[in-house]
């Protein structure tokens, strides 16, 4: 048996290894990128001196159209708890956002993200390659699933040969020697070290198949009691506010209203209706008719309660809460939250972001004793 996974390892780490060393190196990148760019560019998340009272986001927003080009499209406001924080203007397209003062109003940065960190997630997940938003073949997204799929062979062959055969080799192979040389530390790094990591890799990996396979998408989803038909058609179930007698539906109400130009006045009562509710929170998210509140730090961090609002009055006709969610609602959030290594806060995150790096480190140090013994037999 051990001799089989040996094979197995070996030749599908030889044309796999630098593909998942690859991704292995961006995934611990991706980790910290919130941190990183917190560190990088203070000024774009943190305020210079808390003034009081911030700006109702109607100030804001037209302070910020004085300020930017008229070509550019604020959809949202984001606002977070801390009042060190900037606020976010939200923009058309992934990422791309305004960074301001809430106290002067004043624009401290903006990202139209497609930055380093974009690259470093198209390199991650396409290789580089273009998203394809129809579904359509991308070669790119195919070498990384199977990639990651040969990973997770190799981390279960490679705990078959690591497994001992009696207590004394299990001592060994438990500890990572760092007085004998060089080539017995890689070798020590390899082996032990692959012991140790190979858990957070096996679900990063297992997890992130997901996003590369629709069959072992719906495969995934099924075993977590998800049918496929129920992810695609599913609308969360809502708490709708009733309907005084005589009064017009409000939602019939809001298509009609979301024709006219947004009126931002109204947005500093759902804020003030919404942090009333909610005395913590991560961050609350309002745009035209609609706001969500982010209030989770560890499990499903991509969770969040949702409301509909009349933009005419402010007043809250419609609530979507999390834990009223079906499985269906959830299960994209937990994939995502396991996967990014969010789950359990900053120890999560260091384990992962730790996991992914010894990844590529096991890629090198595998190639370096392959081509190594690959040599000594030519001589």
């Amino acid at each position: 048996m051990k001799k089989f996974c040996a094979k197995v390892h070996l030749w599908l780490s030889i044309p796999f290894g630098i593909i998942i060393a690859i991704v292995c190196l961006t995934g611990a990148i991706l980790v910290f990128e919130t941190e990183i760019k917190e560190l990088c560019h203070p000024s774009h998340y943190f305020v210079k001196e808390v003034k009081g009272e911030p700006l109702p986001p109607a100030a804001l927003i037209k302070a910020a159209r004085q300020q930017l080009p008229d070509s550019i499209r604020i959809n949202g406001i984001r606002i977070p708890s801390d009042p060190k924080r900037t606020w976010q203007l939200v923009l058309p397209g992934k990422g791309a956002t305004v960074f301001i003062d809430p106290y002067t109003a004043e624009i401290t940065g903006m990202s139209d993200g497609k930055g380093f960190f974009m690259q470093v997630m198209r390199l991650h997940r396409w290789l580089l390659d273009s998203y394809k938003r129809d579904g359509s073949f991308s070669l790119g997204k195919n070498v990384v699933g199977y990639a990651t799929l040969a990973l997770v062979f190799i981390l279960i062959s490679g705990l078959v040969i690591w497994y001992p055969r009696n207590r004394k080799v299990l001592k060994n192979r438990l500890k990572i020697n760092t007085k004998s040389g060089w080539r017995r530390f890689f070798y020590d790094l390899h082996v032990s070290g692959g012991f140790y990591a190979m858990l957070l890799l096996l679900v990063m990996a297992l997890t992130g198949l997901t996003w590369s396979f629709g069959w072992y998408r719906n495969t995934f989803y099924a075993v977590f009691g998800v049918e496929t038909a129920q992810m695609q058609g599913h609308a969360p179930a809502a708490t709708t506010k009733p309907v005084a007698k005589g009064e017009a539906p409000h939602r019939e109400g809001n298509r009609e209203r979301n024709k006219k130009r947004t009126d931002y006045r109204q947005w500093a009562e759902v804020l003030s209706t919404l942090q009333s509710q909610y005395p913590t929170y991560n961050s609350i998210t309002i745009q035209d008719g609609s706001a969500t509140v982010s209030t989770a730090n560890y499990g499903n961090t991509r969770g969040s309660d949702r409301y509909t609002f009349d933009p005419a009055t402010g007043e809250i006709t419609e609530t979507q809460l999390y834990k009223d969610l079906p499985k269906s609602g959830k299960i994209r959030g937990w994939i995502y939250s396991v996967h990014a290594g969010t789950w359990g806060g900053i120890t999560t995150k260091i384990l992962s972001c730790l996991a992914c790096f010894l990844g590529t480190v096991f890629v090198i140090t595998g190639y370096y004793f392959w081509l190594k013994k690959k040599f000594r037999r030519k001589k």
